[in-house]
């Protein structure tokens, strides 16, 4: 329905967005010598993602995606030229962080508009009796087209730092965005979510709808994957940094990443009474383990095991979450609904970052590993709140 070429550009589309945080990591402390002056810089690319996000999606839902995105698409690749320049240039400190904050507030929003433009999509034209599971398909596919992503643009950074400049990701990322946003945005799909469509042209819900408790469980669930993304990577790389390798870090990272795409694709066969409640409840539990492995682990192998472990609960708890995400979006808002969501993961993911490399340099590598742990109970506690707010199917 939606035509194989749509996959393509949404994908790529979303390429430059993995790229940033890294890309914006790389060239602040391979041009100012500042690794802190770096992480600050990511954070506020992450900050502004996670405060405007939302109001992008606010705004689609409104008046539409098109607009919103070609607008999004050439502030950011304006933004990211910007960046380079107040890098390379003898301006403050405050100025690369306020250009930084810049590139994430204006960064296209492509993860929860493809899923918004999908959903729409489904409810529109499929039979009733197949939306659900074609639903959760769907956010599989969108799942591990992200998992994908992200692990696969901090690796681009590297080769294009390494054997370019370290410029080089931001101008590709900049290039990327108004090709391919550009083309996301034009694409016959934003048709179907041009004018906040709704059933019988009824009129969007209201905004107090986002705020109704079974939709604020599934946000603070996210949340807390986000902070299991940010606990784990910095913990990890305090980890393996004690080791003398701190660069394989991101390697035994991906050990995560691609185990939760492969698996999140898997949930499409999962049988519909194994309900979307109880897979959260389930593959939460199985991260809970993981964790618990990971707090253990004293050699790279064990580590490599407790990871391969996450991979296991990580991708089927994102992609259930996102269904539950679309399931109980209020008419007229799943625009506002996906970014919501991708904004917890965002949100998730600069705090636990922060909390957990100044708990590894300050207090040691044993209490860093303790913070995925941390992570992994707010995943399950919100499972079970949400289980307790969901009605037992039979």
């Amino acid at each position: 329905m939606a035509g194989w070429p749509y996959f393509a550009i949404a994908f790529i589309a979303r390429l430059p967005f993995a790229m940033m945080v890294v890309g914006v990591l790389t060239m602040v402390v391979t041009t100012r010598g500042s690794l802190s002056l770096g992480g600050l810089a990511s954070a506020a690319v992450g900050a502004g993602t996670a405060l405007i996000g939302p109001f992008l999606g606010a705004a689609a839902d409104r008046y539409g995606q098109r607009p919103v995105l070609l607008a999004s698409a050439v502030l950011n690749a304006a933004m990211l030229a910007t960046f380079a320049l107040v890098v390379y240039s003898p301006l403050s400190e405050s100025f690369v962080l306020i250009s930084g904050f810049m590139i994430g507030a204006t960064a296209p929003q492509v993860s929860p508009m493809s899923r918004s433009r999908l959903v729409t999509i489904i409810d529109d034209r499929m039979p009733e009796a197949r939306r659900a599971r074609t639903t959760s398909a769907t956010m599989s596919y969108e799942s591990a087209a992200d998992e994908t992503v992200f692990v696969f643009g901090p690796f681009l950074v590297g080769i294009l730092a390494s054997f370019i400049a370290p410029w080089a990701p931001i101008a590709i990322a900049s290039v990327l965005t108004l090709l391919f946003v550009g083309a996301f945005a034009l694409h016959p799909t934003g048709r179907h979510v041009s004018a906040a469509r709704t059933p019988g042209g009824a009129a969007p819900s209201a905004v107090s709808e986002l705020f109704r408790p079974a939709l604020l469980v599934v946000v603070v669930g996210i949340f807390g994957v986000g902070l299991l993304f940010g606990t784990t990577l910095t913990a990890l790389t305090a980890f393996m940094a004690d080791r003398g390798a701190a660069e394989q870090a991101g390697l035994l990272y991906g050990v995560m990443g691609i185990g939760s795409a492969i698996l999140a694709l898997g949930v499409a066969w999962l049988p519909p009474r194994f309900t979307l409640a109880a897979r959260w409840l389930v593959f939460g539990g199985i991260l809970l383990a993981g964790t618990i492995l990971v707090a253990t682990a004293t050699t790279v192998v064990t580590m490599t095991i407790a990871l391969a472990i996450l991979g296991i609960g990580v991708g089927p708890t994102l992609v259930t979450q996102y269904s539950l995400g679309a399931a109980r979006s209020p008419l007229g808002r799943s625009a506002t609904v996906m970014t919501m969501l991708g904004s917890g993961v965002v949100v998730g993911q600069a705090i636990a970052s922060a909390v957990t490399g100044e708990l590894a340099e300050n207090t040691g590598t044993s209490a860093a590993l303790l913070m995925p742990l941390v992570a992994a109970v707010v995943v399950v506690a919100a499972g079970l709140a949400n289980r307790f707010m969901t009605p037992i199917q039979r």
